[in-house]
């Protein structure tokens, strides 16, 4: 990279990770501009959840770097590299059950606004982190279960609620796994423009096994397969790579049903 030119959002150099004998992640190398979104995509078993494992600091690289806005993070505790601009969501909802959409927003926010650990003043007089959930709530389209317990959302609107969450801190690299699993058609079609409105002028790094939200969302596209980093391009090139037709979307027409296309 030309030193003149700004830092990669997230760059990731050789990255190899190993459970016992078994190569899992084996010399990623993987460089995504500031504010691009990015879909990762792969069969059953290809590395993709241990690679946000590795990139969010759960799991600690066995080989290569990991770079955030320029700045080393591999064998960072996740609470670390979450201060440095990178938060992630989950495939099952982390959220806190028994708070309120309201309480559970605020949560997120608090750290982000540099209250961190604040116990001399009433939360209800902190007027900046209220202020932004409210936006949040507009931007979740949530306004009337402010006050609805967590717990008592639909599944659809718990979703929103952990996207809302993950990106309420201000982290400037968002990473999203598998965000519309379990939606019908008609929420993952609501949920694809929440995504793209939350996260407008942040990079996205998205795991997800719908196709359709992946081209729908992705400015590009990579591609793993048993560890490796098959193909890293635009959806129509991707689309159009023989290798991805045989690993992967290949496979997917196989099993779809006659006359539907995967994606």
């Amino acid at each position: 990279m030309n030193p003149a030119q700004p830092p990669f959002a997230l760059e990731l150099k050789g990255l190899s990770k190993r459970f016992g004998k078994t190569d899992i992640i084996r010399g990623i190398d993987l460089a995504v501009a500031p504010g691009e979104r990015i879909g990762i995509i792969g069969p059953n078993g290809a590395g993709k959840s241990t690679l946000f494992n590795l990139i969010s600091g759960k799991f600690e690289p066995d080989g290569g770097q990991i770079w955030l806005n320029g700045g080393r993070i591999d064998g960072k505790r996740p609470y670390e590299i979450n201060r440095q601009g990178l938060a992630r969501s989950f495939q099952v909802s982390n959220i806190f059950p028994k708070l309120s959409v309201f309480e559970n927003l605020r949560c997120g926010v608090l750290w982000g606004l540099g209250y961190k650990y604040t116990f001399l003043r009433l939360l209800a007089d902190l007027d900046d982190a209220n202020e932004r959930v409210a936006a949040l709530l507009e931007l979740l389209h949530l306004e009337q279960q402010r006050d609805t317990l967590a717990m008592h959302l639909s599944y659809a609107e718990q979703r929103a609620l952990e996207v809302g969450i993950t990106i309420a801190g201000g982290a400037s690299v968002i990473l999203l796994d598998e965000p519309t699993a379990g939606m019908s058609q008609s929420e993952t079609s609501r949920f694809i423009h929440l995504i793209r409105q939350a996260t407008k002028g942040k990079t996205l790094l998205m795991v997800e096994h719908d196709m359709g939200v992946v081209f729908e969302l992705a400015d590009k596209i990579a591609v793993l397969a048993q560890g490796e980093l098959l193909a890293f391009d635009t959806p129509d090139a991707v689309r159009a790579d023989a290798r991805v037709q045989e690993a992967y979307l290949g496979a997917l027409a196989a099993t779809a049903p006659a006359g539907q296309a995967p994606c």
